[in-house]
């Protein structure tokens, strides 16, 4: 699935039909005989209509007539070494900064769910049973190089993506085929009818330069789409590649012709002149060079920074704004994962008692100022969150799963351990222990060991100072238990490299939501993306269960069936314990310098809205002062 654009997969299928566009019938081939030809739509939706007609000129929460110009100073954490996208994730640190180049057939609106609108694309279509669909290009669509996007750009990406990219293949894996029905038309088949979201998706599809791509580099040398490549890309976005510098900073410039702003769903949006992408190491070294006004605009997930490092004199003389934005489009987990590939992880109970030893309670209150609440879903923060026991819809779903589901799942509601006190944390252990000797295990001079006799020993695997500190924390409850701890920092690099191989034992994964989850549910929890190097499945998840209500959510034919069988798969995957579940906060912290400003009231699901919905604001800009 796409990386840099992706954010969160919000997919649907077709809406309500657009008269504008010409809504006349079509033959397509394939067929022994034309019938009927679906309308073109400009907007897809997966249960409902779209909210914007066919001519609406902007979505309503932007402001048509904002201003242009100005620099905005990202902070970027890790580092680059790669500005392919079709090998991100697979081969290099791809720089974030690439994802704003590229356009997709489809865009999503910010203010209603899993809603998208033409893009690059003028329209689609598909028949009733959602075996294929049809998009059509828009005539004006360019290239920065002022040549035409195409069907053929368009197949090239699908094929490329899924080639060499892991994640869309599994994204992508039921679109068979793509060939051109036209001159701006591409029809895409799919392997089976009856997946209401994949017409969707393909419209999130990032579409790459053939031309670009299958010719040569400024030294004659041919180009790789298999490889890394610090050359700059040709893309079709608001914006293109300026300058970089080696892993270390990226500038984009906006693209003064660009051809898509007059589009309806790019009209007053990236408004700013220059977007200038600086990368660190360290979260506290960004800190410190925002404090310094070498940044416009900081990201704060740290509970404790959050709550004591913003004290400073620009923050007290309101030069700097502190703002938390509510987190409205999307769920999480976020856990210490199991990786199921090594041998030790397969007892359930084992798991189990991990759980049992974390003492999250007196974690949030030392580390986190008791910011946090507990994660209990997997689709934590949305309405697909499971809970108490399952009735209805869901449990019609699981009864036929019975068999290869645990008993508790249906008498028991999942609640994680609680601690926080000398009582409930010897409690908690006591159980833990309980489920270890259960298992086979026992304590050996001070040491938890198999029954075979072999020790139980985990590294826990993080790549900067705030897991660490966290994995730190943790790791004398596991040692409390027997289990020999070592905790082992490495650098982005290494990290991203280990985990593409699934070379660790635990680690700190995260995995957004979106509030009409899909196809992605494959890649993340699917047993044919467990040995995928670069799937999102690290956990090495391969379960029957699983797998057959993963299809259950894909072909959901209404919201009420998509939420039983979300909740129905959140249940499972909670009670075989395939995690830790770790903590969450609804708000995204932001701290900017006052030189920006938005339309009133940003969207419901855009939290900040940074930097695409906001303009450079020169009035606001005179009063704080100059950058240093």
């Amino acid at each position: 699935m796409p990386i840099t654009r992706r954010h969160l997969l919000q997919s649907g299928a077709l809406a309500a039909a657009a008269p504008a566009l010409g809504l006349g019938a079509f033959s397509v081939s394939g067929g022994a005989s034309a019938q009927a030809a679906p309308a073109w739509r400009h907007g897809l939706s997966l249960f409902g209509d779209v909210k914007y007609p066919a001519d609406f000129k902007r979505f309503d929460y932007v402001d048509a007539n904002a201003p242009k110009g100005g620099v905005a100073r990202q902070i970027s954490i890790g580092t680059f070494d790669n500005f392919n996208l079709a090998v991100a994730g697979v081969k290099g640190s791809i720089a974030p900064a690439v994802g704003l180049i590229y356009e997709t057939l489809m865009t999503q609106s910010q203010d209603e769910v899993g809603a998208e609108y033409g893009l690059l694309a003028e329209a689609a279509a598909h028949p009733d049973d959602h075996s294929w669909v049809m998009y059509r290009l828009r005539a004006d669509a360019r290239w920065h190089d002022g040549k035409p996007v195409t069907p053929e750009d368009v197949i090239f990406s699908l094929e490329a993506l899924k080639k060499y990219s892991p994640r869309y293949a599994s994204y992508y894996r039921h679109v068979v085929k793509a060939e051109k029905t036209g001159d701006r038309e591409i029809k895409f088949s799919f392997d089976m009818p009856g997946n209401r979201e994949l017409p969707t998706i393909v419209g999130e599809l990032v579409v790459l330069p053939k031309h670009w791509w299958q010719g040569s580099d400024e030294q004659g040398r041919p180009r790789d789409i298999s490889a890394t490549t610090l050359e700059k890309p040709l893309g079709s976005g608001p914006y293109r590649i300026k300058d970089f510098v080696a892993g270390r900073s990226v500038t984009l410039e906006r693209v003064k012709d660009y051809w898509g702003a007059a589009v309806p769903a790019r009209v007053g949006q990236n408004n700013l002149d220059e977007l200038r992408y600086e990368f660190f190491r360290d979260n506290l070294v960004a800190l410190e060079a925002f404090k310094a006004d070498q940044a416009d605009w900081i990201v704060e997930n740290s509970a404790k920074q959050w709550a004591t490092a913003y004290d400073f004199p620009a923050v007290t003389e309101k030069r700097v704004v502190k703002e938390e934005f509510p987190i409205n489009d999307s769920g999480r987990m976020q856990g210490f994962i199991f990786n199921l590939r090594r041998e030790m992880f397969q007892d359930a109970r084992l798991r189990r008692a991990f759980n049992y030893a974390f003492d999250f309670e007196e974690m949030n209150k030392q580390l986190f100022y008791g910011q946090y609440t507990r994660i209990n879903s997997y689709f934590e923060g949305t309405e697909l969150a499971s809970s108490g026991l399952p009735q209805g819809a869901e449990l019609a779903l699981l009864e036929p799963l019975r068999d290869k589901l645990p008993a508790e799942l249906f008498t028991t509601p999942y609640a994680n351990p609680v601690g926080g006190n000398s009582d409930a944390v010897r409690a908690n252990l006591r159980e833990a222990m309980r489920l270890l000797k259960e298992a086979g295990f026992e304590i050996r001079d001070r040491r938890l060991v198999d029954a075979a006799g072999k020790p139980v020993l985990v590294e826990m695997l993080v790549r900067d100072p705030s897991s660490e500190r966290i994995a730190l924390f943790y790791k004398p409850s596991l040692e409390r238990i027997g289990v020999t701890v070592s905790i082992r920092t490495v650098d982005d690099a290494q990290y991203e490299n280990r985990i593409r191989a699934f070379d660790f034992d635990m680690i700190t994964d995260l995995w957004g939501q979106s509030l009409s989850p899909g196809n992605e549910q494959r890649d993340y929890w699917g047993s044919q993306a467990a040995d995928q190097p670069g799937s999102r499945n690290t956990i090495g998840i391969k379960n029957p269960a699983v797998d057959a209500l993963i299809e259950k959510v894909i072909f959901a034919q209404d919201r009420a069936s998509l939420v039983a069988a979300t909740r129905a798969l959140d249940r499972v995957l909670l009670w075989n314990f395939y995690l830790v579940p770790q903590f969450t906060y609804g708000y995204a912290r932001y701290a900017r310098w006052d030189r920006f400003s938005h339309a009133e009231p940003l969207p419901k699901y855009a939290r900040a809205g940074l930097p695409s919905l906001w303009w450079y604001d020169a009035d606001k800009a005179a009063k704080i002062g100059k950058r240093s």
